[in-house]
Order: structure tokens, then sequence, then C-alpha cells
């Protein structure tokens, strides 16, 4: 189990939220290729088979920005794309974040 990651921690200010940017994981040549299959995966699954832990679906979607932001927009049999391994993957969405604020 990975435990608790609070990717809107960089995104808080005094109480509040401020706007929070479309990220796109970047490919990594250890990232893995799936066949998405409706009737049989949900992100939840997805994340805790490849990273451990069920919260995670957010990072698959960040993965995947051609299909949205909502789970049920991912068509059936499309290569879908997991960013792999979970230190990797969660280095990469930091990095990106890390960007933002410096433009």
């Amino acid at each position: 189990m990975v435990g608790y990651y609070d990717r809107y921690e960089k995104f808080r200010k005094d109480g509040s939220f401020m706007k929070i940017p479309p990220i796109k994981i970047d490919k990594y040549n250890s990232d893995l290729m799936i066949v998405f299959d409706k009737e049989r995966m949900r992100l939840d699954n997805l994340s805790y088979k490849y990273y451990g832990d069920p919260n995670f679906g957010w990072l698959l979607m960040l993965a995947n920005p051609e299909y949205g932001s909502m789970e049920y927009n991912i068509p059936d049999k499309v290569k879908f794309r997991i960013p792999y391994p979970f230190d990797s993957a969660i280095s990469r969405y930091e990095q990106k974040v890390s960007e933002y604020f410096k433009n």
C-alpha cells in the first residue's frame, strides 16, 4: 500500500484552492500499455493492481488526457497507458506541478 498522497497540497493557499492546471504525465520507457476493457476494468482496480493502492485513478487519467477526466469516457478496447513504476509516475507528476509554478 502506497499510503496517503495529497495531490492538491501545492494548490492550496490561505485556506482556499488555486486553479488546478491541466497536467499531462509524459511518456516513459517503463510505462505499461493495456487494452482497456470497460466491462472488466475500473480505475481503482487498475490503480490497486499496478500501484498497490486504489486511490490513484487520477494519475492514470493524467497519463491519458485524451479521455478527459472521467472514467466513463474511456472507450472500450483502446490502448491505455499506465505510468509505471509508481515512484516514477509520482515524480513526473510533481515535476509537471513544479514546472507550472515556475512558468
